[in-house]
Protein backbone atom coordinates (compact mmCIF):
# COMPACT_ATOMS: atom_id res chain seq x y z
CA UNK A 1 0.00 0.00 0.00
CA UNK A 2 1.36 3.64 -0.84
CA UNK A 3 0.73 6.03 1.49
CA UNK A 4 -0.08 9.75 0.21
CA UNK A 5 0.08 12.50 2.19
CA UNK A 6 -1.86 15.35 2.21
CA UNK A 7 -1.55 19.12 0.74
CA UNK A 8 -2.70 20.66 4.37
CA UNK A 9 0.95 18.66 6.08
CA UNK A 10 3.21 19.28 2.81
CA UNK A 11 2.38 23.23 2.01
CA UNK A 12 4.25 24.69 5.02
CA UNK A 13 7.26 22.48 4.07
CA UNK A 14 7.25 23.14 0.64
CA UNK A 15 6.84 26.72 1.70
CA UNK A 16 9.86 26.79 4.30
CA UNK A 17 12.36 25.20 1.47
CA UNK A 18 11.39 27.46 -1.22
CA UNK A 19 11.45 30.70 1.39
CA UNK A 20 14.63 32.51 0.47
CA UNK A 21 17.28 32.87 2.65
CA UNK A 22 17.63 36.87 3.80
CA UNK A 23 20.07 38.92 5.30
CA UNK A 24 18.70 38.63 8.67
CA UNK A 25 18.47 34.79 8.36
CA UNK A 26 22.09 35.17 7.81
CA UNK A 27 22.79 37.80 10.83
CA UNK A 28 20.77 35.55 12.87
CA UNK A 29 22.74 32.03 11.99
CA UNK A 30 25.49 32.53 9.72
CA UNK A 31 26.24 29.18 7.50
CA UNK A 32 29.84 27.70 7.90
CA UNK A 33 32.04 29.05 5.38
CA UNK A 34 29.29 31.05 3.18
CA UNK A 35 28.77 34.62 2.91
CA UNK A 36 25.67 36.27 1.87
CA UNK A 37 26.04 38.85 -1.74
CA UNK A 38 23.65 39.79 -3.37
CA UNK A 39 21.12 38.16 -2.44
CA UNK A 40 22.49 34.73 -2.29
CA UNK A 41 24.78 32.82 -0.33
CA UNK A 42 28.12 32.37 -1.18
CA UNK A 43 30.73 29.50 -0.43
CA UNK A 44 33.83 30.55 0.53
CA UNK A 45 36.40 28.85 -1.70
CA UNK A 46 39.93 28.87 -2.94
CA UNK A 47 41.95 29.17 0.16
CA UNK A 48 45.36 27.54 -0.42
CA UNK A 49 48.45 27.18 2.81
CA UNK A 50 49.45 29.99 1.53
CA UNK A 51 46.42 31.98 2.14
CA UNK A 52 46.18 29.99 5.83
CA UNK A 53 49.91 30.80 6.83
CA UNK A 54 49.08 34.50 5.50
CA UNK A 55 45.52 34.14 7.84
CA UNK A 56 47.22 32.83 10.55
CA UNK A 57 49.80 35.03 11.14
CA UNK A 58 48.10 38.11 11.07
CA UNK A 59 45.62 37.09 13.65
CA UNK A 60 48.07 35.37 15.85
CA UNK A 61 50.60 38.88 15.66
CA UNK A 62 46.68 41.32 16.21
CA UNK A 63 46.10 39.19 19.24
CA UNK A 64 49.50 39.44 20.63
CA UNK A 65 49.47 43.15 20.03
CA UNK A 66 46.01 43.11 21.77
CA UNK A 67 47.40 41.03 24.64
CA UNK A 68 50.30 43.50 25.64
CA UNK A 69 48.58 46.71 24.91
CA UNK A 70 45.11 46.89 24.97
CA UNK A 71 43.45 43.99 26.88
CA UNK A 72 40.33 42.71 25.69
CA UNK A 73 40.82 43.25 21.95
CA UNK A 74 40.37 40.40 20.01
CA UNK A 75 41.73 39.26 16.51
CA UNK A 76 39.02 36.76 15.09
CA UNK A 77 39.46 34.66 11.44
CA UNK A 78 36.25 34.58 9.15
CA UNK A 79 34.47 35.67 11.97
CA UNK A 80 30.62 36.77 10.54
CA UNK A 81 29.40 40.49 10.16
CA UNK A 82 27.24 42.85 8.64
CA UNK A 83 28.64 45.16 5.48
CA UNK A 84 26.44 47.41 4.38
CA UNK A 85 23.62 45.46 2.68
CA UNK A 86 25.66 41.88 2.59
CA UNK A 87 26.76 39.52 5.20
CA UNK A 88 30.63 39.11 5.07
CA UNK A 89 33.07 36.63 6.87
CA UNK A 90 36.30 38.95 6.94
CA UNK A 91 39.73 36.41 6.61
CA UNK A 92 40.52 38.43 9.49
CA UNK A 93 39.03 40.95 11.89
CA UNK A 94 39.82 42.66 15.22
CA UNK A 95 37.42 43.88 17.36
CA UNK A 96 38.55 47.06 20.24
CA UNK A 97 38.06 45.66 23.63
CA UNK A 98 34.72 47.78 24.05
CA UNK A 99 33.15 46.25 21.03
CA UNK A 100 34.48 42.70 22.06
CA UNK A 101 32.36 43.08 25.27
CA UNK A 102 29.70 44.06 23.38
CA UNK A 103 28.93 41.41 20.43
CA UNK A 104 31.41 38.63 21.80
CA UNK A 105 27.92 36.87 22.45
CA UNK A 106 26.50 37.98 18.97
CA UNK A 107 26.27 35.25 15.89
CA UNK A 108 27.11 38.11 13.55
CA UNK A 109 28.63 41.45 14.61
CA UNK A 110 26.13 43.86 12.93
CA UNK A 111 29.24 46.38 11.60
CA UNK A 112 32.16 45.80 9.90
CA UNK A 113 34.99 45.47 12.30
CA UNK A 114 37.01 48.28 12.89
CA UNK A 115 40.54 46.57 11.32
CA UNK A 116 39.65 43.79 8.73
CA UNK A 117 42.43 41.84 6.36
CA UNK A 118 40.82 40.11 3.18
CA UNK A 119 43.45 37.61 1.90
CA UNK A 120 43.57 36.95 -1.78
CA UNK A 121 43.31 33.21 -2.92
CA UNK A 122 44.40 32.58 -6.67
CA UNK A 123 40.59 32.40 -7.87
CA UNK A 124 39.82 35.81 -6.16
CA UNK A 125 39.36 38.90 -8.41
CA UNK A 126 40.77 41.60 -7.94
CA UNK A 127 38.45 44.09 -8.62
CA UNK A 128 36.08 42.13 -5.96
CA UNK A 129 38.58 42.37 -3.63
CA UNK A 130 38.59 46.15 -3.78
CA UNK A 131 34.82 46.54 -3.91
CA UNK A 132 34.72 44.47 -0.88
CA UNK A 133 37.34 46.67 0.83
CA UNK A 134 35.06 50.02 0.30
CA UNK A 135 32.32 48.07 1.48
CA UNK A 136 33.74 47.58 4.89
CA UNK A 137 35.06 51.29 4.75
CA UNK A 138 31.77 52.56 3.70
CA UNK A 139 30.23 49.95 6.73
CA UNK A 140 32.23 51.37 9.79
CA UNK A 141 35.15 49.30 9.34
CA UNK A 142 38.37 52.50 9.58
CA UNK A 143 41.26 50.09 8.16
CA UNK A 144 41.32 47.46 5.68
CA UNK A 145 44.15 45.30 4.60
CA UNK A 146 44.21 43.49 1.62
CA UNK A 147 46.99 40.68 1.54
CA UNK A 148 48.44 39.23 -1.69
CA UNK A 149 50.39 36.20 -0.67
CA UNK A 150 51.41 34.94 -3.94
CA UNK A 151 53.03 38.34 -4.85
CA UNK A 152 53.73 38.80 -1.13
CA UNK A 153 52.21 42.73 -0.99
CA UNK A 154 49.69 43.64 1.45
CA UNK A 155 47.48 47.07 0.43
CA UNK A 156 46.43 49.19 3.35
CA UNK A 157 43.37 51.28 3.19
CA UNK A 158 41.75 53.85 6.03
CA UNK A 159 38.78 55.68 5.69
CA UNK A 160 40.37 58.74 5.28
CA UNK A 161 43.52 58.00 3.39
CA UNK A 162 44.58 56.47 -0.12
CA UNK A 163 45.80 52.79 -0.94
CA UNK A 164 49.67 52.44 0.64
CA UNK A 165 51.51 48.94 -0.91
CA UNK A 166 53.88 47.16 1.04
CA UNK A 167 56.12 44.81 -0.30
CA UNK A 168 59.11 42.39 1.29
CA UNK A 169 61.69 43.95 3.03
CA UNK A 170 59.36 46.77 4.58
CA UNK A 171 57.72 46.33 7.66
CA UNK A 172 53.45 47.52 7.95
CA UNK A 173 52.01 49.53 10.74
CA UNK A 174 48.18 49.81 11.55
CA UNK A 175 47.01 53.15 11.16
CA UNK A 176 44.05 53.56 12.86
CA UNK A 177 43.52 50.55 14.94
CA UNK A 178 45.72 48.59 17.10
CA UNK A 179 48.10 51.82 17.87
CA UNK A 180 51.32 50.87 17.72
CA UNK A 181 51.24 47.58 15.62
CA UNK A 182 53.75 47.04 13.16
CA UNK A 183 55.19 43.52 11.63
CA UNK A 184 57.63 43.05 8.95
CA UNK A 185 56.13 42.06 5.29
CA UNK A 186 58.19 39.02 5.76
CA UNK A 187 56.74 37.54 8.86
CA UNK A 188 52.99 37.73 7.47
CA UNK A 189 54.22 35.43 4.90
CA UNK A 190 56.99 33.29 6.79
Amino acid sequence: MIATVSQEILAPVQEEISKPFTLEDFVANPPQDMEWVNGELVEKTGMTVKHSIAQGNIVTAWNNDATAHEPGGKALPEAPCRAQKQGRRPDCAYLPAPLFAQFNQSATVPRSYPLIAEVASPIDFAEELFAKAIEYLESGCEEVWLVFPEAKLIMVRTIDQSWQIFSPGQTIATQKVLNGFEIAVDQVFA
